[in-house]
């Protein structure tokens, strides 16, 4: 099924840029055929920076993207960080990452239940206390 908007995570965003990552290959067939509008958080892109730091490059390729347009950037409201710190409390067992719990609480405020990750923990996670994500991409 596609889905015309879908959140992208950072493990996958890391994954596409890192052609040393063991998930490289499948991640950029992916992107490859991807016709969906995909939206990331700042959080998200700060993440993907980060894990990116050892190659100035790689991380200049990431942000013209960005800058293409290729992934929207979904501002935070006030609102969301109510949500974020509810979902903190929630799953503190895990602990939640902040950059995830800001794709869980835009997937609610924009009504999005197709997530892009290598994050597992998307499986636990649930939309509105009970509504699974819809996992668009799963490693082989």
């Amino acid at each position: 099924m596609t889905r015309s908007t879908i959140l992208v995570d950072a493990s996958l965003l890391v994954a596409f840029y890192n052609a040393g990552d063991r998930y490289h290959e499948p991640v950029h067939d992916f992107f490859a055929t991807c016709t969906s509008q995909l939206i990331t958080s700042l959080a998200c892109i700060a993440e993907t920076m980060w894990l990116l730091s050892s190659d100035a490059r790689v991380q200049t390729d990431f942000l013209l993207d960005l800058a293409e347009g290729i992934y929207q950037c979904e501002p935070l409201r006030q609102v969301d960080f109510l949500r974020i710190s509810e979902l903190n409390s929630q799953y503190a067992d895990l602990p939640g990452d902040f950059a995830d719990l800001t794709l869980i609480a835009i997937s609610e405020r924009l009504n999005i239940v197709a997530v892009a990750t290598l994050d597992k923990d998307f499986d636990i996670y649930r939309r509105y206390r009970r509504q699974p994500f819809e996992r668009v991409f799963r490693p082989v």
